[in-house]
């Protein structure tokens, strides 16, 4: 089975450019480039005169919501040296005229904050301005894995 096997070189000189794309209609007259420019120019005032959408105080990006978040992000772990937010236990945060709804999870059904951790975290997020009351749903479902921790977390425990 000695096959042989020859590689063959072949050495050139120059290569020719290769050819450049164009577009051709017959049928469409040619575009000039004021007109371009014109289209150009009528895109971009509509793109500037267009206002940004008002963002929901109580929704993602909204004050409200971004202090709970900052709230959520001042508590920690007992036994991991990451905020519970950063760790991905938080799995949703609803607000709805001032009453928060958080949805999140523990490391394990076992862990020794189970019965602490909640209330812990709807005091935090009770005492930020604007909050008439927090509710903490915890669930086992899905259940939580290294995979919910931001980058961050994983840059704070050497994963990354």
């Amino acid at each position: 089975m000695n096959e042989e096997r020859t590689i063959r070189v072949e050495e050139v000189d120059s290569v020719a450019p290769p050819p450049k794309a164009r577009v051709e209609d017959a049928e469409l007259a040619p575009e000039t480039m004021g007109d371009k420019l014109e289209r150009k120019r009528d895109y971009l005032e509509g793109f500037l005169a267009a206002k940004p959408a008002a963002t929901d105080p109580h929704g993602v990006g909204g004050d409200l919501y971004e202090a709970v978040i900052d709230a959520l992000k001042e508590i920690y772990d007992p036994e991991i040296p990451v905020n519970i937010y950063d760790l991905g236990l938080i799995y949703n945060v609803e607000i709805d005229e001032g009453h928060v709804l958080i949805t999140m999870t523990l490391t394990t059904p076992h862990c020794p904050v189970a019965e602490s951790m909640p209330g812990e975290v709807e005091l935090r997020v009770g005492a930020v301005p604007g909050v008439g009351d927090a509710e903490v749903n915890l669930v086992w479902d899905p259940p939580w894995s290294p995979a919910n921790m931001s980058d961050e977390a994983r840059l704070e425990l050497g994963m990354l």
